[in-house]
């Protein structure tokens, strides 16, 4: 399995060391499954750790160790209406082969979710859901 990480569950990850998150990743170091984001979600992670936990700007850097970085893809018709800044994330899941999308956001990407059929193959789920499905 090769999951992509949205910024939301980086900034999880990265300021709850002890959340589902953090453990999806620590189970990637592991060998359990491949873990990759962006680094378009990795700057919004990192933006929003520095004004809202800046303390946990170490934690991220550190996970961030365990998190290959695929290129950011614009350049394609996304499947899905998502807002502007939600497209390259869907399109560089898809870009890099990835067989899941994880992510916190319900709001732009809950109707969504758990159908692969409509969303290039890729399954988008939080990170509760894909946790429970194992």
């Amino acid at each position: 399995m090769k999951l992509f990480l949205d910024a939301n569950v980086l900034f999880t990850a990265a300021h709850n060391r002890s959340g589902k998150a953090a453990f999806a990743i620590e189970l990637a170091g592991e060998g359990y499954w491949q873990v990759v984001t962006s680094i378009l979600a990795i700057e919004e992670a990192r933006r929003n750790l520095e004004i809202k936990f800046p303390a946990a700007l170490d934690a991220f850097e550190s996970l961030m160790d365990a998190v290959g970085v695929v290129p950011a893809v614009f350049d394609e018709t996304c499947p899905l209406k998502l807002p502007e800044k939600d497209v390259p994330i869907l399109l560089s899941a898809v870009g890099a082969g990835c067989t899941h999308l994880l992510t916190g956001d319900l709001k732009h990407f809950g109707r969504f979710m758990n159908v692969p059929k409509h969303t290039s193959g890729v399954l988008i789920q939080t990170v509760a859901d894909f946790l429970s499905q194992l």
